[in-house]
């Protein structure tokens, strides 16, 4: 199945030269000094959170492998949503699907099903992939779209992230595509989204949970967010580092209701 754009010409360009300078000019010096087993990045439209995107790809080693999870905003489809063969299509190219990856992680997280309808009109996903083109054409990648809040699914969803980049013995990024809070003032967002990052930077997958149900933070990824910690700390050297925050407010100059955005990397 080929996946056609959802999203070319409104939350990023259409056009493959325009699109190409965006993320050049959003990536500025590409540094590519960490390699990262995973990330958090914000999906708005590219006028808003690209530079915050950008910052995070900019530091990355992009490897042959990457998962992108990403919060399901149309209600389509299964609550844990995978595709696991075909291509998806940007402006700069195609983009192939990595069936051994999804099919050794429908092996370890039973709660995946194979569901194309989440992920066809879903931007969270499809803004993530011409950076990744952009730093590396020939990666392969598995899209699964998360549209369920229970933390007992995130956690299975993790481990079984976790045992399937053990199995397959490679290098793999996983991405968790996520904005912040939204629509309330910058400077509420902004106290908000710090508790939320709190948690992230400590590795604490139930606290962010617990935090975001708590102290109401529209955090659409959390979900993501919570997997990708699951799926990748028993991998790691357990540091997570911000790399970027920002606001819409710091963008459009409207702080009366923004969207929070924050790159994070999980070394």
């Amino acid at each position: 199945m080929l996946r056609k754009p959802a999203v070319a010409g409104r939350f990023y360009p259409a056009d493959k030269k325009t699109l190409q300078s965006d993320i050049v000019r959003y990536l500025g010096a590409v540094q590519a000094d960490l390699s990262a087993r995973g990330v958090i990045v914000p999906h708005a439209g590219y006028m808003y959170s690209g530079h915050v995107a950008g910052a995070v790809y900019a530091r990355l080693r992009i490897p042959a492998r990457v998962i992108v999870l990403c919060p399901n905003h149309t209600g389509l489809g299964a609550s844990l949503s995978v595709m696991s063969s075909g291509s998806w299509e940007i402006p700069l190219g195609r983009v192939p699907i990595d069936t051994a990856l999804a099919k050794s992680l429908a092996r370890h997280c039973h709660l995946l099903t194979e569901d194309a309808s989440a992920h066809q009109s879903e931007h969270s996903l499809e803004v993530q992939l011409p950076f990744l083109f952009h730093l590396r054409s020939d990666f392969q990648f598995v899209p699964i779209a998360v549209g369920t809040s229970g933390y007992a699914a995130l956690e299975s969803l993790g481990r079984g992230i976790e045992a399937a980049i053990q199995e397959l013995s490679d290098e793999v990024l996983v991405i968790a595509s996520s904005d912040m809070n939204h629509y309330e003032s910058d400077e509420a967002t902004r106290v908000k989204d710090q508790k939320a990052i709190d948690r992230i930077l400590a590795l604490e997958p139930k606290g962010l949970y617990d935090t975001v149900k708590s102290e109401s933070i529209s955090m659409c990824g959390y979900g993501p967010a919570i997997a990708m910690m699951h799926g990748v700390q028993p991998l790691t050297s357990r540091k997570a580092e911000l790399i970027k925050y920002a606001t819409s407010g710091d963008v459009s100059g409207n702080r009366r209701e923004v969207v929070g955005y924050a790159g994070i990397v999980v070394h």
